[in-house]
């Protein structure tokens, strides 16, 4: 379904990716781990088409100069020139680190406005299943985003992102601040989203326990370049990931 075929994105005089290679497969969930700054997030914008939004806007104050090389395949069509919008529109759909919500739109405004690119009848039928995914979010519909918890709100987030209608679903550090309580429903959530619509989904985190175990394949990537990849059993044995991403 995806293929990045070395994948480099310069920062001015920075290199975030370096020669990156993966691919993700229809029906899998594919973990990408990494510390802090890795590249992880520039990835996800790179594939998503944001990274063309934020060269622009540096293009246009006079900043730093980005530029992006290597080749991105969805589905056989190179993205290079696709805008973000067109990319969702082919069903590749990001729920970004801290995505931002609609603060004083209630829970389910949100998820309409989502929706915004598909027929009305679709979006409703989404947003019960995200709730169905979400429970907590059931009693919230009329809530204000802006007043949500953190859980409360990366559960919107993802549910936006479902509710846009992804094939491929792109969640960026979904854990980031989340107890591990609430890390290991979100968690279950990705079981239950993969399970039940047969979702591609590519996951980034630094937080490789809870998300191992729902993870097929994985890759570590750390100063943006590769260093490990292999199948999900593969990478809970190794030694360098248990001792890098487990605290042991």
């Amino acid at each position: 379904m995806l293929e990045v075929k070395d994948l480099m994105v310069f920062f001015e005089n920075a290199l975030a990716l370096n020669s990156f290679s993966m691919r993700v497969d229809a029906g899998e969930v594919v973990g990408v781990l990494g510390s802090n700054s890795a590249g992880k997030s520039t990835l996800m914008n790179t594939i998503s088409g944001l990274i063309l939004d934020i060269q622009e806007k540096e293009r246009m104050r006079g900043g730093e100069r980005i530029t992006v090389m290597g080749q991105l395949l969805f589905n056989g069509e190179d993205l290079a020139r696709l805008s973000p919008s067109e990319r969702v529109r082919r069903g590749i759909v990001l729920a970004r680190e801290r995505h931002p919500v609609f603060p004083d739109s209630t829970v389910v405004e949100n998820l309409k406005i989502a929706g915004y690119l598909r027929k009305s009848r679709d979006v409703k039928e989404t947003i019960d299943y995200v709730m169905s995914v979400f429970v907590p979010l059931q009693s919230l519909r009329g809530r204000r985003a802006g007043l949500l918890s953190g859980g409360e709100q990366q559960m919107l987030v993802i549910g936006c992102s479902l509710v846009a209608g992804p094939k491929l679903l792109l969640l960026d550090e979904p854990l980031l601040g989340l107890s591990p309580a609430l890390q290991k429903e979100l968690m279950k959530a990705i079981v239950a989203i993969r399970k039940g619509r047969g979702m591609t989904i590519l996951v980034t985190e630094q937080f490789a326990r809870p998300l191992l175990p729902v993870i097929d394949r994985g890759y570590v990537i750390e100063n943006g370049t590769l260093v490990m990849s292999g199948s999900r059993q593969e990478l809970m044995d190794n030694p360098e990931v248990i001792s890098a991403y487990f605290g042991v």
